[in-house]
């Protein structure tokens, strides 16, 4: 029975030695092309100076418009507003506006949010705030 047991692992062993080679691909690198499509760019921006932020306190049902230069801070209810930036596309000024934005309590200075904001679309990056809504509406 031991002969049996050594010939069993002796075949095991050899089996993948004695199988005939599979053909490999042989993977070319690839060149550049000509016909590949070009990726599409986007509108040509322009920064603004300054932006106009619409503010909702949800107590209160107050509705404000803050008008806030670039690089500059304001203060609404208990939080602070940064627009860090503002851009808007060259063609059309009124249609889409986004700007860099930083809001912090104004208490224990805790940010509350800061990214980009777009007008068009103002649920897509929102303030998360039991009280207060703040959104982009334009730059300047």
């Amino acid at each position: 029975m031991r002969p049996a047991l050594i010939l069993a692992a002796a075949l095991c062993c050899a089996a993948p030695v004695l199988a005939p080679a599979t053909a490999q691909t042989v993977w070319e690198p690839l060149q550049p092309s000509e016909t590949l499509p070009t990726r599409q760019r986007g509108p040509e921006l322009a920064t603004g100076t300054a932006g106009t932020l619409r503010a909702l306190d949800k107590v209160s049902s107050a509705v404000v418009d803050l008008a806030v230069s670039v690089g500059t801070t304001t203060t609404y209810g208990r939080v602070t507003v940064s627009l860090l930036a503002c851009r808007y596309p060259v063609e059309n000024p009124s249609s889409d506006a986004f700007g860099f934005i930083e809001i912090r309590d104004a208490q224990d200075n805790e940010m509350l949010f800061r990214g980009w904001m777009i007008a068009s679309s103002p649920a897509l990056s929102a303030l998360d705030h039991p009280r207060y809504d703040i959104w982009m509406m334009r730059c300047r």
